[in-house]
């Protein structure tokens, strides 16, 4: 099993997590605005934890997005610097899938909407669906991650599960999506461990990317990211 060390700072939560030997260690804070002073301590310490160092990783993963602005800036920043340091592939994963990935643990629903709060009026949105095999889990994506107006979702046919706190939206509990939803936990945030599993499928299929690479998606097009040259170099 490879060894991954994950990130998320997409929202007001922090968080990070560590693939090792086929269990997951997390330390998991809701705390905004702290990101920037929290998040290389809360990494060297769960390295500690689990006794090993940067060296011995086969890869980072990070909540690429979408999500806050700045903390996606925190987040590809310092795995661009930590993956360019130890020359280290990257493996950046959806924010919102990481969502509908945590539902998917914790029920074993097989369709999720995961959604967070976009600001401007307006919500970040994707669609998965889950499903086990023989070969292993298999998710497809069958709504497109998209920025727009909660009226703007459009009605779903089959039963879903909602996830994440754009379901809180005035707009979209008015407009009567919400009430479609089979369930709702509309408390959960990205985490980093959910990342640092998805982030195993995706690197034993080969999907992972060199640190210049290790961009944030913001599905916004006014803003883009400057890849810059690492800060972060070894400790």
């Amino acid at each position: 099993m490879p060894s991954i060390l994950a990130l998320d700072t997409s929202t007001p939560a922090c968080s990070v997590a560590l693939a090792i030997n086929g269990a997951v260690l997390e330390d998991f804070r809701i705390a905004p605005r702290q990101h920037n002073d929290l998040i290389l301590p809360m990494l060297e310490q769960i390295l500690a934890q689990a006794g090993i160092s940067l060296s011995q990783l086969d890869a980072i993963s990070f909540g690429r997005g979408p999500g806050s602005f700045t903390g996606l800036r925190i987040s590809a920043g310092v795995v661009q610097g930590l993956a360019y340091g130890q020359d280290l592939p990257v493996i950046p994963v959806s924010t919102l899938k990481a969502l509908a990935y945590e539902g998917y643990q914790e029920t074993h629903d097989s369709l999720w909407l995961p959604a967070l709060d976009a600001r401007m009026g307006e919500v970040y949105i994707g669609g998965y669906q889950f499903s086990e095999s023989e070969s292993g889990l298999a998710i497809s994506e069958f709504l497109s991650e998209r920025v727009c107006k909660p009226d703007a979702i459009g009605g779903f046919g089959e039963d879903f599960a909602a996830i994440g706190s754009g379901w809180l939206h005035r707009e979209i509990i008015e407009s009567g999506l919400k009430r479609s939803a089979s369930l709702l936990l509309d408390d959960r945030a990205p985490r980093a461990a959910c990342i640092a599993r998805l982030a195993e499928i995706d690197f034993n299929n080969g999907n992972v990317v060199d640190a210049y690479h290790a961009i944030p998606t913001y599905l916004r097009d006014e803003v883009t990211w400057e890849k810059q040259p690492p800060r972060i170099g070894k400790r």
